[in-house]
């Protein structure tokens, strides 16, 4: 009888070692744990509003019946993740800027670096790229259309972002001084490219794919050689 009063004890503190461990790692269904299904519900949600602030009649904004019905979730699911829509439209945009800025980097990086031109042409054809293969990327970056407050924050905000960077590879890789010379030509940059990019997916500009990427890949190998010629004096 102790025996087996004991051996009772012994599967009892095995079994709360075991509920330990598991709320220790976290209840899983389907063997995924909460945590990772709450952040694939966020990806889900945030691809949804790509898909309606990004389509080519996009909303100028979104409203969480929306969105939530885009993506196959119930409205509950929403809140887990954002406090309102305007939270949402911001980690959209937010989510293209983070994904053009990795890839574009990582292409910059790969490029041969005594090479001016592949430089500058991966940077470029990358961009190209990107928003030709999803053309939502670029109407969350460039479309005009979209009068939403919270795009316009993110699009300056991003504008900066993207300048100071060209700023930052002009110093690093052409060893141009840095000077408020250099700052307004990184504006122009960001801006002039944004723009020709704008005309190229409206269609105003009817060029191909690859006319573009030589194109504006001109156009910046020429101001650089300048800002070059301007640093030495």
């Amino acid at each position: 009888m102790r025996a087996d009063g004991k051996d009772r004890r012994l599967r009892g503190t095995e079994t709360g070692r075991c509920e330990d461990r598991g709320m220790a790692t976290g209840r899983l269904y389907g063997g995924r744990a909460g945590e990772e299904r709450q952040a694939d519900r966020r990806a889900q949600l945030i691809e949804a509003g790509l898909d309606l602030l990004g389509a080519a009649d996009g909303e100028a904004t979104l409203s969480v019946r929306g969105v939530c019905k885009r993506a196959g979730l119930a409205s509950r699911y929403f809140y887990e993740s954002f406090a309102d829509r305007d939270e949402l439209t911001g980690a959209v945009y937010d989510h293209v800027v983070q994904r053009i800025a990795e890839s574009t980097l990582a292409a910059v990086t790969s490029a041969p670096a005594a090479d001016d031109r592949a430089i500058v042409r991966a940077c470029v054809e990358n961009i190209v790229r990107e928003i030709d293969e999803d053309p939502r990327l670029g109407r969350m970056l460039f479309s005009v259309s979209q009068a939403n407050t919270q795009l316009a924050k993110r699009r300056l905000d991003s504008t900066r972002m993207f300048a100071g960077l060209v700023t930052a590879q002009a110093e690093n890789i052409y060893a141009i001084t840095p000077s408020p010379r250099l700052d307004l030509a990184a504006h122009y940059v960001v801006g002039g490219l944004a723009q020709a990019l704008t005309a190229w997916l409206d269609g105003t500009v009817p060029l191909s794919h690859d006319d573009v990427v030589e194109e504006c890949t001109e156009l910046l190998l020429t101001m650089s050689t300048q800002l070059r010629r301007d640093s030495a004096t």
